[in-house]
């Protein structure tokens, strides 16, 4: 006879879950039984349940469904912060938090927690199974909230349930896929081609719920010659064949999209919840299209809101928008983005010296060498810098970060979720040095699976993005630096090809050479620039003083070399302000 864990699993199998990320033990060690026992699903046994939990979410998002696991109490904990992840992504993802036996709950037994409790704030559903009759329905459920939600659904899965006799009941096991068109009345679409045709200057701002848009947005901004801005999760989408792109704004952005938007009378927000408010003018008229009503007007001065996803909004309203013959504006934003682009590329000419490689010359290279269908995953902080602002579109590319959360250490574990999900694909994890240390020990799970991922360690020895964040605010960089392990050696003790790069000559041909290994991990660890800086389109008076306050600190202290070296570093930059 099934058991409640064989059930579990052969719900899972039906809703299209191809496999488990965790690390087993004790109430989970049944579940873990029964994905073995069915056969067809994978149980990825990752070093740390927070690396199981960060690869389902990239699962997820790719794949549109994805599970990890984590059994009583410590495995509950360390998965918090990926779960945190998918939650803050929006997500579709099952989350099972085995625990102890129901005879032993609230008596303070050994690793009990309460998962309900914990689970709280980062989930859509979270309920415990408590008796074989709850299971069919409780799993369906959670993972039809999980999808029509996208968020995260939990299921509290006690270890004696799990091997109880599994019970069928008389309620659906299926779950559901939709895709409902929705988008605003004929009265709004009326108002919003009114709003449309009496604007003179016009930007259209998208974000990555406009990605499915990107045919409707690139037609509505050839019809009206408005330039195409977007946010950081939106770029790569947006990006592909519009020629009225101009870049992102916020703090990774670019001057050329934030001084359009404040050169615009409206500005078109299209399925953004871009949460820099700062970025945003406050004297422009301003119209926001989200399929989530409850997002209108949270981040600016909204004048007319609209509830609908934009691919069927647009498609609504472009038949009643004027098409019009005046390209000035357009053109001076187009000539504007290309100066920026210009000035970005002076870092790629100046690739810098030894151990002081400049890390837009590594990124730049990898963009031109990779795949034009690779799947790259940045870590918080400078590496989304670079990814930012040198990765671009070439065909079909993916980017994925913690763009909500923000959380260090992503890039390496969603990495693994990309390369199982997608094996066929090229995977490239850009990995800051202080990300990676967090969770070194996954390096073992890539090659426990062979994951073929290319592994780029951007080793400037500090905090990089925490660094800048002081000095602005007229801080010493106190507790920002960081003496590493050699990383090519230990991804090498772990059996993964490495290399060091310090000079910046060797970047090339060893990225060359790295992205021809298409059957294995390898791991680059390049000596970047520690005090190569990246400035927001729009520095105000505050942070300048601050940063002037921070390096005259520097001075007093004896480090007049790290104040000269920053300089040197970033002219171009301070140049440009």
């Amino acid at each position: 006879m099934k058991n409640v864990a064989h059930q579990i699993v052969g719900l899972l199998k039906d809703a299209g879950i191809q496999r488990i990320y965790a690390v087993t033990g004790d109430s989970l060690n049944f579940f873990n039984e029964a994905v073995h026992a069915d056969g067809t699903m994978q149980w990825i046994h990752v070093r740390h349940e927070e690396v199981g939990a960060f690869a389902a979410t990239a699962e997820a998002d790719l794949h549109g469904i994805a599970c990890c696991a984590g059994s009583s109490g410590p495995g509950h904990v360390h998965l918090i912060n990926g779960v945190y992840e998918a939650h803050k992504t929006r997500v579709p993802m099952l989350v099972i938090a085995s625990t102890c036996a129901t005879y032993e709950f609230g008596t303070d037994y050994f690793q009990e927690t309460n998962p309900i409790k914990l689970f709280d704030d980062c989930s859509c559903y979270n309920q415990m199974i408590t008796r074989p009759e709850q299971v069919q329905r409780m799993v369906q459920n959670a993972l039809q909230q999980a999808i029509s939600k996208r968020d995260v659904a939990v299921i509290g899965l006690p270890g004696d349930v799990s091997e109880m006799e599994a019970v069928q009941m008389n309620t659906s096991t299926k779950v559901f896929f939709t895709e409902p068109q929705i988008r605003p009345s004929e009265m709004e679409i009326g108002r919003l081609a009114q709003y449309i045709n009496q604007a003179e200057k016009i930007t259209l701002f998208c974000g990555v719920g406009a990605k499915k848009a990107q045919e409707q947005i690139v037609a509505l901004s050839q019809k009206i010659h408005a330039p195409v801005g977007y946010s950081f999760k939106a770029k790569l989408d947006i990006q592909r064949d519009n020629p009225n792109e101009i870049g992102m704004t916020g703090l990774l952005g670019m001057a050329s999209a934030f001084q359009s938007m404040h050169h615009s009378d409206l500005i078109l927000l299209l399925g953004t919840d871009f949460p820099y408010k700062d970025f945003i003018p406050t004297n422009k008229t301003i119209v926001q299209i989200d399929i989530e009503g409850e997002k209108l007007g949270r981040r600016s001065i909204v004048d007319y809101g609209l509830v609908g996803d934009i691919e069927h909004t647009l498609k609504a309203v472009l038949p009643f928008v004027e098409a019009r013959s005046d390209t000035k504006f357009l053109e001076k934003q187009l000539a504007s983005y290309a100066k920026v682009k210009e000035d970005l590329m002076t870092y790629v000419d100046d690739s810098g010296s030894e151990c002081a490689i400049q890390p837009e010359f590594v990124a730049h290279t990898i963009d031109q060498k990779a795949s034009d269908d690779a799947i790259f995953l940045l870590d918080t902080g400078m590496c989304c810098v670079w990814g930012a602002r040198y990765i671009n579109q070439r065909k079909d590319r993916i980017m994925l970060g913690s763009f909500n959360h923000g959380s260090m250490a992503n890039a390496m574990p969603m990495a693994i979720g990309a390369a199982l999900t997608h094996p066929e694909r090229q995977v490239i994890a850009f990995c800051g040095d202080g990300g990676l240390s967090m969770l070194l020990g996954d390096l073992a799970t890539i090659k426990q699976y062979n994951l073929p991922i290319k592994i780029i360690v951007f080793n400037n020895r500090a905090l990089g993005m925490v660094k800048l964040e002081m000095q602005v605010s007229g801080l010493k960089d106190q507790e920002t630096n960081m003496v590493n392990p050699d990383f090519a050696m230990i991804a090498q003790a772990m059996g993964i090809r490495a290399f060091t790069v310090t000079q910046p000559q060797e970047v090339d041909a060893v990225i060359t050479e790295a992205l021809g290994m298409t059957d294995e991990p390898v791991l680059i660890d390049i000596f970047t620039n520690p005090n190569a800086l990246a400035m927001p389109p729009k520095i105000s008076f505050s942070q300048m003083k601050g940063m002037t306050e921070s390096m005259a600190k520097l001075m007093l202290s004896g480090n007049f070399e790290e104040v000269w070296d920053t300089i040197k570093s970033n002219y171009k930059h301070l140049k440009s302000l």
